[in-house]
């Protein structure tokens, strides 16, 4: 398993919390996705076997949310 941190630009609402949360969590490879509202961030644990870093910013990106650094 790895983990990855995506920090976003600021989340406006709790449905955006839901929305990406739900997004990813059903995505193959894709164990564990927190967001944490008041920080921006996206904490991700996941089977880079299957997906990886890089995937996962795309997907939150194709739904609407700008990221701006992934640790």
């Amino acid at each position: 398993m790895n983990k990855t941190v995506l920090q976003l630009e600021t989340l406006t609402c709790p449905s955006c919390v839901r929305r990406i949360e739900a997004t990813l969590s059903k995505q193959p490879g894709i164990e564990v996705a927190t967001v944490k509202f008041n920080a921006s961030k996206v904490d991700v644990t996941y089977q880079e076997t299957i997906i990886n870093a890089t995937d996962i910013k795309q997907l939150v990106e194709s739904i609407g949310y700008k990221v701006t650094d992934v640790k």
